[in-house]
C-alpha cells in the first residue's frame, strides 16, 4: 500500500495534503496511491454548490460549514476558482471568505484553479474530493465555479447538486440554458431579503412545471440569506432529504457508476496524451513539416496516431 494511503486511513491530515500536492503535481506516483485509497472512498455525501457568479456561493457554503460542524459532521471542501489564462494562476479568493474555519480539526479546505477545464472540474479537483472521501469525512462540498453555460462537470461527481440563485439576476430563462435545469436537485434562492424573490420563485416553479413535470424527484426550492445565517437548517434538511431519496432509488449508485466510467477514459486519455507529448518531445519534426505547409495538420495528426500506436505493438502492448 502507498504510505500516503496508509496514513490517510488512519486520518493524517498532513497526509491528505500531501496527497492532493501529489495529484495537483501530476508525480509519478500518482495512480498507485489513487488505487489503493480506492476501497476507502464511497461513504461521504458529496454536494456541489454551483450557480451564477455573484450569488452568494462562498458565503454559503461558510455558512453550511458551521451548521453542519453543529451537527458533529466532518467537512470536506473543494473550491474551485477560475485559472488565469495569461499567467496560469488564481486567486483562490475562497480561502479568504472560509478563513474562520481554518484551526476547526474537522474541517479541511482547498482551493484550486479550474485548470482551463470547460467543465468547470479539472481532474485533479475530482482526484481531490476521492481523496477526502478516502480521509473519512462525513460530507464533502464542492464550489465551483459561476457557472456559465458549459460549466456542467459537477454532475459527474456530485450526489446532491444546489443551483444558486439570487433576485435581480436577470433573465432566468438565461440561467436555465444549456441543461444547468437539469443538472439541479435543489434551488437554493440566496439573498432572499431582496426585491424581486416573488418573481424569481414564480419563475422557477413555472419551469419546474416544464422541465420536471413527470421527474420522480422535484428539485425543492429553498430560501436563505447567507449573511445573517438564515435558511441554512432547511437547505440542509432538503439536502438529506435528496440524499436519502437519491440512494433508496438507486440513483446515487447510478451516477456513481457513471462517474467512474467516465473517470477511467479521463484518466486513459490523459495518460495517453502525457505518453504521445513526452515522445514526440523527442521528435517533432512535423511541426516543421506543418508550418512549412509540406503536410496539412490533420495528416500530421494520424501520423502520429499512427506512429503512437505502432510504437505501443513493438513494445507488445497493442490488441
Amino acid at each position: 500500500m502507498h504510505p500516503l494511503a496508509e496514513r490517510l486511513s488512519n486520518q493524517d491530515e498532513r497526509a491528505l495534503a500531501k496527497a492532493i500536492s501529489l495529484v495537483e503535481n501530476d508525480a509519478e506516483d500518482k495512480l498507485e496511491l489513487l488505487k489503493d485509497i480506492h476501497p476507502m472512498t464511497g461513504r461521504a455525501h458529496y454536494i456541489g454548490m454551483t450557480g451564477s457568479p455573484g450569488a452568494g456561493k462562498s458565503s454559503l457554503v461558510n455558512r453550511l460549514i458551521t451548521h453542519l460542524r453543529k451537527q458533529d459532521l466532518t467537512v470536506g471542501v473543494v473550491a474551485v476558482d477560475p485559472t488565469s489564462p495569461f499567467s496560469g494562476g488564481a486567486l483562490l479568493g475562497d480561502r479568504v471568505r472560509m478563513a474562520e474555519h481554518f484551526t476547526d480539526p474537522g474541517v479541511f479546505i482547498r482551493s484550486m484553479g479550474t485548470r482551463w477545464s470547460l467543465g468547470g472540474l479539472s481532474r485533479t479537483t475530482k482526484e481531490t474530493v476521492r481523496l477526502m472521501d478516502a480521509f473519512g469525512f462525513d460530507v464533502i462540498l464542492i464550489e465551483t465555479v459561476g457557472v456559465g453555460q458549459s460549466e456542467l462537470d459537477i454532475m459527474r461527481i456530485a450526489d446532491t447538486i444546489a443551483v444558486v440563485l439570487n433576485p435581480g439576476s436577470g433573465d432566468v430563462v438565461q440561467v436555465f440554458k444549456a441543461g444547468i435545469m437539469e443538472i439541479a436537485d435543489l434551488f437554493i434562492v440566496n439573498k432572499a431579503d431582496l426585491p424581486g424573490v416573488p418573481k424569481l420563485l414564480a419563475e422557477l416553479e413555472s419551469m419546474l412545471d416544464l422541465v420536471k413535470h413527470d421527474a420522480p424527484w422535484r428539485p425543492p426550492i429553498v430560501k436563505a440569506i447567507s449573511v445573517q445565517n438564515l435558511g441554512l437548517e432547511n437547505v440542509w434538511k432538503r439536502m438529506q432529504e435528496h440524499f436519502e431519496y437519491s440512494k433508496e432509488s438507486g440513483e446515487r449508485d447510478a451516477r456513481r457508476k457513471t462517474s467512474l466510467e467516465r473517470e477511467v477514459i479521463e484518466v486513459v486519455h490523459d495518460e495517453m496524451m502525457k505518453q504521445l507529448m513526452e515522445r514526440e518531445a523527442e521528435d517533432n519534426g512535423w511541426i516543421d513539416e506543418v508550418k512549412s505547409g509540406a503536410i496539412d495538420p490533420y495528416s500530421a495528426a494520424v501520423k502520429l496516431l499512427q506512429d503512437y500506436m505502432g510504437s505501443l505493438e513493438r513494445k507488445g502492448m497493442g490488441r
